[in-house]
């Protein structure tokens, strides 16, 4: 089968499989904030040697992105900067509190919003803060998200010297009539000074956003976004499908589906992005992911210790990542729980000295071997199971939707396992889906997720 009879065919909504179960499957009425607290602290006592990994939510952002899918706040009132730090602090107290130890801290990630919408001097209070009673594990990783047309010289200092080393800037696309309806305005003049900023602080991995399928975005302008991009060579790039949610997120009205490219279109911008990508040296790693081959991103899939959790791919896996902050998800690896989505909540609960969480998923045996499996299709490319010494009825029963997978040419299936090929690894989402027990078992009557193309 052709690569566009594929893409039509695979083109369906699917879940991204940044947790399994995915959230609209959570089995929420066996959730309560106590057994979260306790699965907590079985996750922290088995967290000793790794550490843990934090990831704050900072929604504030003064402007509207409007293909931006995030849970954002949007605002230029920057006053709101000291109230917000205070709160994550408290919920972060509330947590080492559940933890009964000195938690060792392997990766912190702030993302958003736009976390470089706080200032340095911010910044600098929430991480210290948050590191306040602390261990830091020697190879600890501390990243940040950054708006080029916001982040400064300061902000990247002032996080350098807390221990940042990695910064993800969101460019999306340089085309400056796909800036315009998008509304995210930074110019490649913009990027690039600081870029060289970073580097010349002494940042060793800076990450580019770049998103096709957005609304009036074309192949030649796609071609001169990636061209500019290899001119300033960053070490990892994040090739996005643009997802269209306007019933999740109503900004994404601000255009129509007119100004979309068509599912025709879209395959080509896939298709020009990733064969410029790949010539400029860039590895591809699991699902919409590049890396230059000495980036601890693709060595990670390399030595096969590359993991994705609520933050994207990892170098490691660990069993506790905490989120803090409105709307965050946390991973307890046999639990998962989301906090509350308002800002006004989210600091009520705080101040009431309450976990703001407000719903959540305890993992099941046949949840934990799934999720197993989904794991290592999207980080690995592969898996393998044994029904007599790991029985799972919901593998078995996915035989027959994997064959079809595999007589398409996307896996390699075997009685033992599977294996993605080199034109699978586009649809690692519909190959996950195969597995996902329980959407088949509950098959959606409305579009809960985005196109897989």
């Amino acid at each position: 089968m052709d690569q566009q009879k594929l893409a039509n065919k695979y083109n369906i909504p699917v879940p991204r499989y940044t947790s399994y179960p995915t959230m609209p499957y959570w089995d929420t009425a066996n959730f309560n904030v106590t057994a979260w607290q306790n699965t907590v602290k079985w996750a922290f006592a088995e967290s000793e040697k790794d550490g843990i990994s934090l990831y704050i939510h900072l929604p504030f952002c003064e402007d509207l992105c409007t293909y931006c899918g995030c849970n954002t706040r949007i605002t230029k009132n920057h006053s709101v900067e000291g109230p917000y730090i205070d709160a994550v602090l408290q919920e972060w107290h509330q947590y080492k509190q559940i933890m009964y130890g000195q938690p060792l801290i392997r990766e912190i990630h702030l993302g958003g919003g736009t976390p470089t919408f706080f200032s340095a001097k911010n910044l600098e209070k929430l991480i210290t803060g948050l590191l306040d009673g602390t261990k830091i594990h020697p190879e600890a990783e501390f990243g940040f998200e950054g708006h080029p047309a916001n982040t400064t010289a300061e902000h990247l200092q002032t996080l350098y010297d807390l221990g940042f080393r990695r910064v993800s800037f969101g460019i999306q696309d340089f085309d400056p009539r796909v800036q315009t309806i998008i509304n995210r305005k930074q110019s490649f003049e913009q990027v690039k000074q600081v870029t060289e900023q970073a580097r010349q602080i002494g940042y060793t991995s800076i990450n580019y956003d770049l998103i096709y399928g957005l609304p009036l975005q074309t192949l030649q302008g796609l071609a001169d976004t990636i061209n500019k991009v290899d001119l300033l060579k960053p070490d990892r790039i994040a090739f996005y499908s643009y997802a269209h949610v306007p019933w999740v997120k109503p900004g994404q009205r601000h255009f129509t589906e007119n100004d979309l490219p068509d599912e025709k279109a879209k395959a080509q911008l896939y298709e020009i992005g990733h064969s410029l990508l790949k010539n400029y040296g860039y590895k591809e790693v699991g699902m919409d992911h590049f890396a230059l081959p000495d980036d601890e991103l693709f060595k990670a899939q390399r030595s096969g210790k590359l993991h994705r959790n609520f933050m994207g791919y990892t170098t490691f896996q660990n069993q506790l990542l905490i989120g803090l902050g409105v709307s965050s998800i946390s991973d307890a690896c046999y639990a998962f729980a989301q906090n509350v989505k308002t800002v006004e909540e989210y600091i009520k609960l705080i101040n009431e000295n309450k976990l703001p969480v407000f719903k959540g998923h305890i993992l099941t045996g046949e949840d934990l071997i799934i999720r197993k499996h989904i794991l290592n299709i999207m980080c690995k490319g592969a898996t393998t199971w044994n029904h007599h010494t790991e029985p799972c009825a919901a593998v078995f029963d996915s035989i027959e939707r994997l064959q079809e997978l595999a007589d398409d040419g996307l896996i390699e299936l075997n009685s033992l396992g599977l294996k993605v090929t080199p034109t699978g690894m586009r649809y690692l989402r519909n190959i996950c889906m195969a597995l996902d027990a329980r959407l088949w078992a509950n098959k959606p009557e409305t579009q809960l997720f985005s196109m897989a193309v």
